[in-house]
């Protein structure tokens, strides 16, 4: 007699539902990791990011705020100096500016001024990110503002495992971490949903390591330095090139501080082609720095001059037509793809 084994079948996820799950898992071996924030008790965080940790934990470690981000973000930086684990949520990252003093001068710059005597040991959470006719004030990135800021780690998941990992390797560091998920990449239901945005989880405990990028799809003839939400972009788009005989490689950042620079030259070199994907604004941002550490590092590694893609340099329009006309888009991508081809 012949016996034949059933496997389980995988276990899928959201981004959003990864998140939380990474929080949760940390709250039960660690007391002192506690979540603040608006929202994100009863509801579950806007964009699902706490989804069921209030029914878990309760009122006393998963806390609703008032809508005063320079009170609960200092809270915040206050507990993290006295040795507890807080993750703190800005609803958008756009709200910063009402907090900046708090995130700038005081979560980044505590340890460098206390001589490494004192640590912030924080994950401050925020969405990002454009698509949804949030118009101006809800729909800007600005991971290069902060990447520009010393003092904060700056790690951007684009995916549902890398979102869980990434959460569980923030909430341990002992380093303010700044945790940018996009609404987009968060695959909720109410939002116009990427396949991608759902995908296997483990159930158990693990860890992605911050400042470490991955190649999200190998290729040979282009290299595309990208992440969040443009990595799932980058990745179909690769998929319809394939077909035209384009082989495409996608390198996702996963962090921005620190910087995996090694990984991304590696690609370059052998592809000898590069174009930079960013939702954030043009000017000064990613774009400009993944091409000054190439250039700087051996020019001669690009067969043609590199391609950047970015948001231009105007507030996000709140028209649907307008809003897509500025966002690097599967069609911009694929184009910018084909221009290097030529």
């Amino acid at each position: 007699m012949s016996t034949t084994t059933v496997q389980a079948p995988v276990r899928r996820i959201t981004t959003a539902k990864a998140m939380a799950e990474g929080i949760a898992t940390e709250m039960r071996t660690n007391p002192d990791v506690f979540v603040m924030g608006e929202d994100v008790g009863a509801y579950g965080g806007i964009f699902g990011s706490t989804t069921d940790l209030f029914g878990e934990f309760g009122a006393d470690r998963v806390i609703d705020t008032p809508i005063s981000e320079t009170g609960f973000i200092g809270a915040g930086i206050g507990a993290a100096v006295e040795g507890l684990r807080p993750v703190v949520e800005l609803m958008f990252v756009d709200f910063y500016g009402v907090c900046m003093d708090q995130i700038t001068n005081h979560m980044a710059k505590i340890h460098y001024e206390s001589g490494g005597a004192v640590k912030v040991p924080m994950v401050l959470m925020a969405a990002v990110g454009a698509g949804y006719s949030d118009a101006a004030q809800h729909s800007q990135c600005l991971w290069g503002t902060f990447a520009h800021l010393p003092g904060i780690k700056v790690v951007v998941p684009s995916n549902p495992y890398d979102a869980k990992g990434l959460m569980i390797s923030a909430i341990r560091d002992d380093n303010p971490v700044l945790f940018l998920f996009h609404k987009g990449a968060q695959g909720l239901v109410w939002m116009e949903k990427n396949p991608r945005s759902i995908a296997p989880v483990p159930e158990e405990s693990y860890t992605v390591p911050i400042g470490e990028a991955a190649i999200a799809r190998e290729g040979t003839d282009v290299t595309i330095v990208t992440l969040s939400l443009s990595v799932q972009h980058s990745l179909d788009v690769a998929e319809d090139l394939e077909a035209d005989g384009i082989s495409v490689e996608v390198v996702d950042l996963r962090s921005l501080v620190p910087l995996d620079t090694e990984t991304v030259l590696a690609s370059v070199a052998k592809t000898g082609r590069l174009l930079v994907v960013d939702e954030d604004y043009r000017s000064y941002g990613l774009t400009g720095e993944i091409a000054a550490i190439v250039t700087e590092t051996d020019p001669t590694m690009l067969a043609k001059p590199m391609r950047r893609l970015a948001v231009p340099d105007v507030p996000i329009p709140y028209a649907r037509p307008m809003e897509h006309g500025v966002l690097p888009t599967r069609d911009k991508i694929a184009a910018a793809v084909r221009d290097l081809m030529a």
